[in-house]
């Protein structure tokens, strides 16, 4: 009879339908000027819970932590979003990948989808307190405040980087999520450029407002920002 059960189990696991795990895009997680990959934590922890693995999570570590004046979206500030997006589309189940870029970390995601022509593979794009119409204390380019964060690569009003990718396709969806009360973005008192929020995206499907800080806007919106990529 021992015998008889056992090769009774032994028949059903044969037969059985493998087990399927859900196949989930790779997820791409670029932070902020001078800040760094453990900004993301609340969002990580997130989206462990809600299934990913480790390492369908990439989470590119650029720029001067010491000078964020010294940061903009050309040279080595490039090279580690680049290569994050690579390896997760490498990585990613799908095929695709869904991106959620925080403050400078918005605009240079956009920038490294665009110069790799991989919009087409990007699901959803989340972009967090960017300055996608740029930064009022920094100026309006050619008569911009003096730094590299403001200059010709950087977040001057009507730079040549921010018209170079201003209307790029970035996703097939896309969201933004921001405040009224962004110590960055309105910083000045408004928080408008040509009268639209500077965190507003081009072609997003909607804008989240929330009444929190340029960096809570980051860590305590976590919940959001996973459902946005479901």
């Amino acid at each position: 009879m021992k015998h008889f059960f056992s090769s009774v189990v032994a028949l059903a696991l044969l037969i059985a339908p493998p087990l399927v795990l859900a196949c989930k895009d790779a997820v791409v997680l670029v932070h902020g000027n001078s800040a760094s990959p453990s900004s993301w934590d609340n969002t990580y922890n997130r989206l462990l819970a809600n299934g990913y693995s480790g390492n369908e999570i990439f989470r590119p570590d650029w720029g001067s932590k010491f000078c964020a004046a010294c940061n903009n979206h050309s040279g080595s500030e490039e090279t580690p979003v680049r290569n994050a997006i690579n390896s997760a589309l490498a990585r990613s189940c799908t095929g695709n990948i869904d991106v959620i870029g925080h403050s400078m970390g918005v605009t240079l995601a956009i920038q490294q989808i665009g110069k790799l022509r991989v919009a087409n593979r990007v699901d959803t794009f989340v972009g967090i307190a960017g300055a996608v119409r740029g930064l009022r204390t920094c100026g309006t380019y050619p008569f911009n405040v003096p730094s590299s964060t403001c200059g010709v690569n950087g977040l001057s009003i009507n730079s040549p980087f921010l018209r170079s990718i201003n209307g790029d396709a970035i996703a097939s969806k896309v969201y933004s999520i921001k405040s009224n009360f962004d110590q960055i973005v309105c910083a000045t008192g408004t928080c408008n450029v040509n009268g639209v929020h500077s965190s507003r995206i081009w072609n997003e499907l909607r804008s989240y407002t929330y009444s929190l800080g340029h960096f809570g806007l980051q860590s305590n919106t976590s919940s959001q920002q996973v459902a946005l990529i479901q």
